[in-house]
C-alpha cells in the first residue's frame, strides 16, 4: 500500500539534497549536547545531584531538555524542509 498524496502526482524530489544536509546538521547537533550530558554523567557525577531549576536537580533538567530539543528540532527540520520543498519542486510558498 503507498502512502502518497491522492491529490498529486509525485515526482523527484529536487530538495532532497538540502533535506539531508540538514537533517545530519541537527543531528551533530544534538549528538554534541547529548555527548555533553553523557560526560557529565561519566566524569563528573556529582554535578547531576546539583539542584539548578524548580528544586530538580541537573540529570532531571538536562534529561527533560534533551527530550524537548530533540522535539524542537523536529518542528525545525519540519519547517525549513517544507520551505525547500515549496521552493525547489515547484510547490507553493507559504
Amino acid at each position: 500500500m503507498l502512502h502518497e498524496p491522492a491529490h498529486q502526482e509525485t515526482g523527484p524530489d529536487h530538495a532532497s539534497e538540502k533535506k539531508t544536509r540538514l537533517g545530519v546538521w541537527l543531528f551533530l547537533l544534538y549528538t554534541v549536547i547529548y555527548f555533553g550530558f553523557v560526560i557529565i554523567g561519566v566524569f563528573f557525577p556529582e554535578l547531576m545531584g546539583i539542584y539548578v531549576l524548580g528544586g530538580q536537580n541537573l540529570a532531571v533538567v538536562y534529561g527533560f531538555g534533551l527530550i524537548i530539543l530533540a522535539i524542537v528540532l523536529g518542528f525545525i527540520y519540519n519547517a525549513i524542509c517544507t520551505r525547500y520543498e515549496n521552493q525547489m519542486n515547484g510547490g507553493l510558498e507559504k
